[in-house]
This record gives structure tokens, C-alpha cells and sequence, in this order.
């Protein structure tokens, strides 16, 4: 599952992506909020469990259908907090008298065609990235970067799963073994390093550093492809060799120029200027 935001009318609605349903959950305390215009969460939650009591009494089934997950709350921490479905979305707006509700009806068919159509246009996906990226003030070279890092990505974790590794856990350890052995540093320390917490790592390295983890990437891609890997052991042996790769290109780079490849530039460095062609200053 991915958590993400949507914008219905400037105001946040978070949301998340359930590849086994294949369907948005949404907040139903957001969605709470802006049709009774709440002023803020708390009383956005106050109206909820109130409405939510009176669903049960009345014998609805409605409520039964809504889920906990932990979304990234105000305050910046993951708390549980019930979504649903758009099915169920719809019917809870049927509850709540507001004249919000048919723009809202349309902004939900209007978020699943999106959906749906990114997923049979993969071009879409990465065009909507695109935008994101220049809107949030990233470098076109840093962008093209990243956006090829996306895609080599999806090439290593499509083989991967060809092999038998489990998603989670199991491509974490497979990427956590890789990055030692290019970047020096496990994941952990190379986002402490950066002064990083919930941050993606990727979304705050310079083009170089995501040249070198695209090379580690595809250097495993191409090692599994050629050893076909049949368990977990033998894909870290294989991460760990298509890692030690792009950490001797590191490794080269360092020696000829005299400065790190790993810099401490996070997003905030990285946004709203052009990079120097010196990642470490």
C-alpha cells in the first residue's frame, strides 16, 4: 500500500492505494471534514464517531466496512485511523447533509479514472511525477535522473518478485545490502547522514549519487537475469556483487576528483536552484 495526499479543492484528503483491492481507501475523517466543514481534526473526529453511533444504531452496515491503517496524522506521526473505500465513501456522504456533496461525488470518480488510467499508461505516471518534481522547484537534470531511477527500479523489482523475494521486508534487506556496498552506508545511516527522518532517501540525493545507486540497480537486475536466483541467500550474494560494482565507480570517482560522492545535500539544498556540478559542497 501507498500512502498518498489528493487536493479536493485546495483541502488535503490522504489517501492509500491497496494493490490487492485495486482501489483507493481514503480518510474518512478528511473526507468528514471538508463536507461539514470542520475547523479542524479533532472535531472533524468528534463528528465522525458521533455519526459512525448513530450508523450502528440504525442498523447500517456502513461502518463495519471501514478499515484502520496508519496514516501520516498532523502532527507528523503515523497514527491509525479508519479509511474506505470509494463505495463505501459514497455511501457515508448519503449521511451527511452538506453541498459539498456532489462536487465531492465527482471528485472520487475523477481520482480512480486517474488511477486506472496510470495503470494501463505507465507514461502517465511518470508525467504526473515530472510535474510534481518541477513544481516542487528540482533541477530538469536532476529530474531526468530520478525519473530514469524510477524506472530501473521497477525493472529490478519485477525481477525480484521472478525470482521469489518477497515484497517488504525482503526487497528491503535486498536494497539495504546494495546501498552498503556502493554508498558505504546502510540505509539508516545514509538518512542520518542527509538529516533525514520519514523523507524518501532517493527524493534527496544529488544526479550523481542517483547515478551510482542506478548503477548498483541495474547491475543486480542484470546479475539475477544472468544467475537466475532461486532464494533470499543466493539474491544477496547478488545484490551485494551488483552493489560492490557502483561502489567501485565510487570509489574511482573519489580517487580522480579528491572530494566524497556521498554529500550531505538533502531536498532542501537540492530544490529551487540548479545543482553545482560539485555534490559534496
Amino acid at each position: 500500500m501507498k500512502n498518498k495526499i489528493k487536493l479536493f479543492q485546495k483541502q488535503k484528503v490522504r489517501a492509500v492505494w491497496d494493490e490487492n483491492s485495486e482501489e483507493w481507501l481514503f480518510s474518512v475523517i478528511d473526507v468528514v471534514k471538508i463536507l461539514t466543514n470542520q475547523s479542524n481534526y479533532q472535531s472533524a473526529r468528534k463528528y465522525w464517531n458521533k455519526l459512525a453511533e448513530r450508523l450502528k444504531n440504525e442498523g447500517s452496515q456502513v461502518v463495519t466496512k471501514c478499515h484502520r491503517l496508519k496514516l501520516l496524522a498532523p502532527d507528523g506521526k503515523m497514527r491509525e485511523t479508519d479509511v474506505a473505500s470509494t463505495k463505501t465513501v459514497l455511501r457515508l456522504i448519503q449521511s451527511i447533509p452538506s453541498k459539498k456533496a456532489e462536487p465531492f461525488k465527482l471528485w472520487l470518480a475523477e481520482v480512480g479514472n486517474d488511477r486506472i488510467n496510470e495503470s494501463q499508461s505507465p507514461e502517465l505516471t511518470i508525467d504526473r511525477a515530472m510535474i510534481s518534481y518541477r513544481n516542487l522547484g528540482y533541477s530538469e537534470e536532476w529530474i531526468n535522473t530520478r525519473l530514469q531511477s524510477i524506472q530501473f527500479r521497477k525493472e529490478l523489482t519485477d525481477e525480484w518478485k521472478r525470482s521469489g523475494v518477497k515484497e517488504g521486508s525482503e526487497f528491503a534487506i535486498l536494497t539495504n545490502i546494495m546501498t552498503k556496498e556502493w554508498a558505504g552506508k546502510t540505509i539508516k545511516e545514509y538518512k542520518k547522514f542527509k538529516g533525514l527522518k520519514k523523507e524518501g532517501l532517493r527524493d534527496n540525493m544529488t544526479s550523481l549519487e542517483l547515478a551510482l545507486n542506478i548503477l548498483a540497480e541495474t547491475s543486480t537486475t542484470e546479475l539475477s537475469k544472468a544467475l537466475k536466483p532461486s532464494n533470499i541467500d543466493k539474491n544477496k550474494d547478488i545484490a551485494e556483487r551488483g552493489g560492490k560494482i557502483a561502489g567501485t565507480a565510487r570509489k574511482n570517482i573519489e580517487a580522480q576528483t579528491k572530494r566524497s560522492v556521498i554529500s550531505p545535500k538533502n531536498s532542501k539544498n537540492l530544490r529551487l536552484k540548479k545543482q553545482d556540478s560539485d555534490p559534496s559542497a
